[in-house]
């Protein structure tokens, strides 16, 4: 009984109606989860934007903690739900707003925000809390503020867009359903039209379908017509495999009858033994031939299917030998050389061996001495040749004999079917080769088969080392014009000698330092070429928006974090996420688009010729009034950076101004004793160190920690008050020419590698947990007492860069660190 049979088309619709079902219900329970989300966002940020609203109102006064809420702390809520805040200082103490809120939440020791759902006065609230470093004397103390709001309204949005996203999602299931049954019967039409196609054709028709069908459908009739073709083909082949057969065996099997009929009159027994000697002759000649056409056949069919497979053409030699009786195989004399036995054939190998042994049968046949084989390998082509003794073959009949059943005339009366040479040319031509017959010196036959071998050839790999060559010499050269003659950048070349990739950097570390982190990313990478550029930050930040930098930078490296920022936030960074980027903290990065690599403190250095350990200052406070009570000791003697030329010394200050209430105090102190300003951290080192300045102030910890290393004689303090840590900050230019580079050396400098050259000689610190060395991020938090306070990769470093507050914050700062009389 036959197998019940199914319609392709209910199946289909059946699977599709499936299909859009569960894709609907996952589609509405998603749209729910994304719902939820949504509102919570949204809300979360009014909450954080709450919160940090009345943190920035937080002053300390005189050691007392004093808030003044602003009027639009509360002014972005709808008013629908509850809203309740507090500020709290260390230990709990409530300032101002609802005591209790406060009572399950923690304190926090970071800026935040946080965000919790707790149970207050009954019902479920949503709090937002953040943090606020302060300090106005010795210590500096984080302030707490919680700001919590009932979810009735972020529920409300939720179940709003859950409402009016199910509609649509129904009325786009039914719509579907009922264009997959329309656009099923659509799709079958081709199928149908094809079908009435075949069925008109006559049983002879082996033409190839023309009928327009969609692409789909198109390799179907592509498949089906060369099915066809190699059916005529095959037909063709067998019909004049026949009709030549029944020419071909029709005169040796009328012989044979011819003389089986005389053979049975024959009286004489001598006569008789001959006539039977006679038909068995010929019955071997019609067996070769048979034997033969049907090899052909075969032959033939194996090329048509173009099976072919890799086969060392050695050991077809050897099978043709071992199938020779003992006597046969005796006369073959020599052997393939190596490379030749050796060389790799793609090709049929039933083909190949028939090839072979056609070729020697016939040495064999038509000669009686010793029969040689050799071969030889030239330019990817390996040549089989086969040497006889015996007549040889005129030139005028060496292109017949090529043919079927062609023979030459030095066959005379051996036994032969003139198919064995058709055969090895065809096998040959098959496999891109070629056959010739030639001479032998002292009289014989040579034959010679080429046959192309797999792999690169001596004259294709010359070809490929000179492009390379090639290649890398217009490199160069490219690169030499390319590079402006007084760029002060260094170029470092790869150590495995490869000119084609160059990765271009331009940072403000110094490039000695530098270099140290380079000769450890070629240890891992030693194919890239690095050039990098040493600049300062202000000046990278202007010259990458005015298009001034030749080449095109891979990457940026600079410790003004603020002009970063600013670049990636005006679309000038290309996202990248790195594998290391999930161990990143997460204040020392911003979306996927710049990378904090180092963990440097901004420290106090000094000499200690010049002040004691006794009356070195370890807070901030400590140094305002020693500079203030001692005026002329130390006029001309303090450095600091120059916030107007320097970005990270303005980022610094900025951070400063924010977190301590006497920072303007502080820059009065400087005006008072005409304090020194610099562009560079290396340049209040060299001055504390070689005794011209006493102090530098909010000096990287980077530089300080190396130079005191290498002998430099300074003293570093890491305040006790708080410390403010900064993080080089990496971004790859969305025009950068190799952004894969940039890429590579971003995965370095975040990899356990990078941050051990972090951690180690070059002193930058190492931001990841866990790294090995003397610096990492715990090693340096451990050298002070103060509150580190890691400055956040993050859109908030802009509002110091608005070019109001920017001109305002430097007037104010100019005004008040002028020199005093």
């Amino acid at each position: 009984m036959a197998a019940r049979s199914f319609s392709i088309r209910r199946r289909i619709v059946a699977l599709a109606l499936v299909l859009l079902l569960a894709a609907a219900v996952v589609l509405i329970v998603f749209i729910r989860d994304y719902a939820e989300r949504s509102a919570d966002r949204a809300f979360d940020r009014l909450l954080a934007a709450s919160a940090l609203t009345i943190a920035g109102a937080v002053q300390v006064e005189d050691g007392t903690v004093t808030v003044e809420l602003p009027f639009a702390s509360f002014g972005m809520f709808s008013g629908r739900d509850r809203v309740f805040y507090a500020v709290e200082t260390p230990g709990g103490r409530a300032v101002t707003g609802y005591e209790d809120l406060s009572a399950d939440l923690p304190e926090l020791v970071s800026a935040g925000p946080v965000f919790a759902d707790v149970l207050y006065r009954g019902e479920l609230v949503r709090v937002a809390s953040v943090g606020r470093l302060t300090s106005s004397g010795g210590d500096a103390t984080w302030v707490t503020i919680h700001v919590a709001e009932t979810q009735n309204e972020r529920e409300a949005l939720a179940g709003e867009i859950l409402s009016n996203a199910i509609v649509p999602v129904v009325a786009l299931t039914l719509l579907a359903i009922g264009l997959v049954w329309f656009g099923i019967g659509r799709m079958f039409a081709p199928l149908y039209q094809l079908e009435q196609e075949l069925r008109g054709r006559a049983p002879d028709d082996l033409s190839p379908v023309d009928v327009p069908v969609p692409v789909e459908v198109r390799q179907l009739v592509g498949g089906l017509n060369a099915f066809m073709a190699r059916l005529g083909s095959a037909m063709e082949r067998v019909s004049g495999l026949v009709a030549e057969a029944a020419h071909e065996v029709r005169t040796p099997l009328a012989s044979l009858r011819a003389q089986a009929e005389v053979a049975m009159d024959e009286q004489d027994p001598e006569a008789l033994r001959r006539r039977v000697g006679r038909i068995h002759q010929g019955a071997v000649q019609a067996s070769q031939l048979v034997s033969q056409l049907l090899m052909e056949a075969t032959i033939s069919h194996r090329l048509e299917n173009q099976d072919s497979d890799t086969t060392v053409f050695g050991s077809v030699v050897e099978e043709v030998r071992q199938r020779l009786d003992p006597e046969q195989a005796g006369r073959l004399a020599g052997t393939l050389p190596e490379a030749a036995a050796a060389a790799s054939i793609r090709g049929d190998r039933v083909a190949l061996r028939e090839m072979v042994r056609n070729v020697v049968d016939n040495a064999l046949v038509y000669s009686d001495g010793p029969v040689e084989l050799d071969g030889r390998m030239a330019d990817g082509v390996m040549t089989f040749i086969v040497r006889d003794h015996g007549p040889g073959i005129a030139d005028d009949e060496k292109s017949q004999v090529l043919e079927r059943f062609k023979r030459g005339t030095a066959s005379g009366s051996k036994a032969g079917s003139g198919l064995g040479l058709s055969i090895v040319k065809r096998v040959a031509e098959a496999h891109r080769g070629a056959l010739r017959l030639l001479d032998r010196a002292g009289g014989g036959l040579v034959v010679e088969i080429d046959l192309p071998t797999v792999g690169r050839t001596p004259r294709m790999e010359q070809l490929r080392k000179a492009l390379g060559s090639f290649s890398a010499v217009v490199i160069c050269l490219v690169l030499a014009l390319a590079q402006p003659a007084d760029a002060a950048s260094t170029r470092y070349p790869a150590p495995d000698g490869e000119t084609g990739a160059v990765l271009t950097i331009v940072g403000v570390t110094d490039t000695p330092l530098f270099a140290q982190i380079i000769s450890a990313f070629q240890a891992q990478r030693p194919d890239i070429t690095v050039v990098y550029e040493e600049t300062d930050s202000l000046p990278l930040y202007e010259r990458f928006l005015a298009g001034d930098m030749a080449p095109k930078p891979d990457l940026l490296i600079s410790s003004a974090s603020d002009l970063m920022i600013k670049l990636a936030n005006d679309g000038h960074a290309m996202a990248y996420d790195s594998p290391w980027l999930s161990g990143l903290p997460e204040w020392a990065h911003w979306r996927n688009e710049v990378f904090g690599f180092t963990f440097e403190p901004a420290v106090i250095i000094y000499n200690p010729d010049l002040i004691s350990a006794d009356e070195v200052p370890r807070t901030h406070l400590t140094l305002t009034e020693m500079l203030e009570t001692q005026t002329e000791r130390f006029r001309g003697k303090i450095a600091t950076y120059d916030i107007a030329l320097s970005g990270v010394g303005y980022l610094l200050a900025a951070q400063d101004q924010l977190i301590s209430s006497n920072f303007w105090r502080l820059a009065a102190a400087f005006g008072r004793v005409n304090a020194r300003f610099s562009g560079s951290s290396p340049a209040i080192l060299n001055g504390v160190a070689d005794g011209s300045l006493a102090l530098g102030y909010n000096v990287l910890g980077s530089y300080a920690f190396g130079r005191k290393a290498g002998g430099a004689n300074i003293e570093i303090v890491v305040p006790d008050d708080y410390v403010l840590v900064l993080t080089r900050a990496m971004l790859i230019p969305r025009d950068a020419p190799y952004p894969e580079l940039g890429k590579a050396f971003v995965d370095f400098a975040l990899s356990p590698a990078g941050q051990a050259v972090a951690a180690g000689p070059t002193a930058l610190g190492s931001v990841m947990n866990g790294a090995d060395g003397q610096w990492t991020s715990e090693a340096i938090a451990a050298m002070g007492r103060g509150v580190i306070q890691p400055i956040g990769l993050g859109p908030s470093l802009m509002v110091s860069l608005d070019q109001q507050r920017r001109k305002r914050f430097l007037d104010s700062w100019g005004e008040i660190v002028s020199p005093k009389p």
